[in-house]
Formats: C-alpha cells, structure tokens, sequence
C-alpha cells in the first residue's frame, strides 16, 4: 500500500498505542506461566507472532474485553505440531528460541525473508553452551533453526553489542530451568534499557532476575505467576516518538496522553527534542506530553541503548537548522532493513543532505530543503513512520511505499495523523 502525505499543520491529542516490547514479554511470561489476562496489550503483526508461539508450545490466547485472556503452558513447552512462524518480529524469534530449548524434542523457527536475514548466532551459541541443541538450517546463524534439547540451566558467555534480546531470551528461560542461568557479557551491553525493560516485567511475574558484575542472572525452580492474575501493558515511547517528532516540526498543539514514565529507553525522544528545541512538556503523573512545532536546531544524539529513535532523530533532523549526528550506531544495521542506510538514503531522495559511516549518521539540516518525493519504506515499520514526519515538512507530496507495514507496531498510526490534521492519502497498489 502507497500512503501519501502532504505538508500539513497537525493539532489536538493522541493516545499512545500500547507498548510493543512490553506485550511481547507479556505474553510470554503469561505463557510460561498458568496463564494471565494481559489488559491494553498491543495487538499487532509482531505481537500476534508471539501469540501463535506460545500456543504453539500448548498455551492458549484469546482475545477479549479486558484484553487477551492466556493460558499457559506451566513452565515446560510442549513439542510444536508444526513449524513455528515468526513472520517478522525479531523479539518472538529471540524470546522463543530459548524457550525452544526448554522443550523434550525439537521446535523448528522460521519467518519472512527479512527476519530470515537477521543474525541470530550468537544466541545459538548459548544455547549450545547450555547443553541444547541448536541449528540454524543453512549453517549461516540465520533462520531457519532448529532448537532443543531441555537444558536445565548453567553459564553462558554472550556479547552484548549484537542484540539485547539475547539476553532476555535467556532470563526468561532460565527461571523455569532447575539450575538457573548466568549471563557472562563479552561486550559492553548496547540497548540496555530493554533488558531492564524485562527484569521489570520478570518482577511483576514473581520472577526474580538481577544484573551482576559481568552480566545477569536468573535462578532456576521459579514460576510465573502475575499478581491478581493481570499485567498490564504501558504505552509504548518508540511508537509515540513519531507523534512527538510530528508535534514538534508541525503542529499547532498537540497532546499525547497515555505517556507514562517506565523502564522504556526511548522515552529519551523528550530530551532528545528539548534539547533539538522544541517547545515540549511532560506532565509524568498525567502521563501527558504537549509539544508545538519549534525552530529546531540540530544536535548529537547517542543511539547505543534506543536505537528504535534512529529513524525517529534522522526525520527530525532533516528538518532542523544545523547538523544532527546519530553516534553509535551500527548494530541499528541489523533490525528489520538496515535502518542507517535506510534513513540516508531515503531522506536524500528528499533532498536531505546526509552522510554515512559504519556507525555514526550524519544529517546537515542546514543545507537541506525538503521536497516531496516517492521514497521507498523498507518494509520497515520505523523507516515508514519516520519518513511520514519528514513528509509533513516536505513542499509537495511524499508518497511512500509500504505503508502497511506500520502494523508492525502501530497499526493506527496513519488513522491517528489524519485525525489530527495531516494530509493523508492511501491507495493500495
């Protein structure tokens, strides 16, 4: 599908969607344990991926009033029935790989051509120094893989510059194993606010999970098991970066509520745009954010623990005085598309002046005057969102390529900015 969006003023208030990286954790714990109602959960493509997971392992979810009523699977998953398809959430390939160790036989994991890229080698490794099976098919740490073995715990030594889900993968397993896990980093830990992200939804299951010297730990025998049996899912900071950033180069006011503070990393976006300039204020106990379009002026942002804002920050940054400098970046190579080159190259077809290292991206404001273009979304939910803000600033049309693939995360989210006042076209090719 084809959305186009025209230079628009946006105004009024928005709603976060419920949090990705929450409901997935959610979802699972629930798994591992009896079961929970998950209430306000995210219901979309990469969620429902962990969904069909955990019911392939011998749980059930179903969708309801409250939210989506699990039961789970008590600890030990059940051998899959058939393959287990994780479409192209990279989080329910991760988290269930070490749950797929758990299990008496074997599972087989797969997704679409883009998950199938993503390198899950590492991971893999672990799973082997624990005692477990696994494989990927075509030997290259990629997708298709084959996993098992019941390992009952031990000491695994990880990097932690790949991905962070490594390590919740293996938390999460390691509670319900007889003789716990303890991670061992080989690396500094890049995105670590998703791996406190999961200690906090541990804890909320009666899981009790740490960070060590070197690493984490989680001992074994435990169960889940939710307080009143319900969890909860907070809004989600990477989803609202795209209506801030919206607020902030277009918008007379606009509120976004459900904003609540949280272990989330990305809630960085608001000091990010302060300090870009933007006129913006978070009331934490209201869980409110107001923004208004500001002169914006450009600046370095660190991307090491949130590198969900780099599409974010580069739409903004094309569309500020000065220059703006996304630093450490290079593991954002390895998410659903190469989201460095992705933003480069897309934001110069809309005549953006930006340049590329290995791990820094540089966008000179400046010398860049936004003009409507075709623009290629990536398949790439953030690239696609990302590229709509930039949209909103652009002189003439921008239509972009693959805007379906916002029902990755935000299913909404073209709904949300044309009831807020942008200009939004879709027509399905």
């Amino acid at each position: 599908m084809n959305v186009t969006v025209s230079k628009s003023t946006v105004r009024g208030n928005a709603r976060a969607p419920p949090s990705k990286s929450y409901t997935h954790r959610a979802i699972l714990a629930a798994g591992y344990a009896d079961g929970a109602v998950v209430t306000d959960p995210l219901r979309s493509a990469d969620t429902r991926a962990t969904m069909r997971a955990v019911e392939a392992f011998g749980g059930t979810v179903e969708n309801t009033d409250e939210g989506l009523a699990v039961t789970g699977f008590g600890g030990r998953p059940f051998v899959p029935d058939d393959v287990i398809d994780c479409a192209n959430s990279g989080t329910t390939m991760r988290l269930v790989t070490a749950a797929a160790a758990l299990g008496d036989g074997l599972s087989v994991l797969t997704g679409d051509g883009s998950l199938r890229s993503r390198p899950q080698g590492a991971l893999l490794d672990a799973v082997e120094q624990l005692g477990g099976r696994a494989e990927s098919t075509r030997s290259n740490g990629q997708a298709p893989l084959v996993i098992g073995g019941a390992v009952s715990g031990g000491d695994v030594s990880i990097p932690g510059d790949v991905s962070s889900q490594y390590i919740t993968a293996l938390l999460m397993a390691g509670a319900v194993t007889d003789g716990g896990v303890d991670v061992e980093l080989e690396t500094e830990l890049k995105s670590a606010p998703y791996v406190d992200i999961t200690l906090e939804v541990l804890d909320d299951f009666g899981v009790d999970a740490r960070k060590t010297d070197d690493g984490f730990s989680v001992d074994g025998g435990q169960s889940y098991a939710a307080e009143s049996g319900e969890y909860h899912v907070p809004g989600d900071f990477s989803s609202m970066s795209y209506l801030l950033a919206a607020g902030a180069v277009a918008a007379d006011e606009l509120r976004v509520e459900g904003a609540y503070p949280s272990a989330q990393g990305d809630s960085a976006v608001v000091d990010i745009l302060e300090d870009m300039g933007a006129t913006i204020d978070w009331d934490r106990d209201a869980g409110v954010i107001t923004v208004e379009e500001s002169p914006l002026v450009g600046t370095t942002v660190d991307v090491g623990d949130t590198p969900d804002l780099l599409p974010t920050v580069a739409a903004v940054g094309a569309a500020a005085d000065g220059v703006t400098e996304i630093v450490n970046c290079e593991h954002v190579r390895y998410k659903e598309t190469d989201r460095v080159s992705a933003m480069a190259e897309e934001l110069e077809k809309m005549g953006a002046d930006v340049s590329e290292e290995a791990d820094t991206l540089t966008i000179y404001g400046g010398d860049s005057t936004l003009t409507g273009a075709r623009v290629d979304g990536r398949a790439d939910h953030r690239v696609v969102m990302s590229l709509a803000v930039a949209g909103l600033v652009a002189d003439g049309e921008t239509t972009i390529e693959g805007g379906e693939h916002v029902d990755v995360s935000f299913p909404d989210f073209f709904d949300v900015l044309y009831d807020l006042g942008a200009d939004v076209h879709r027509e399905k090719e």
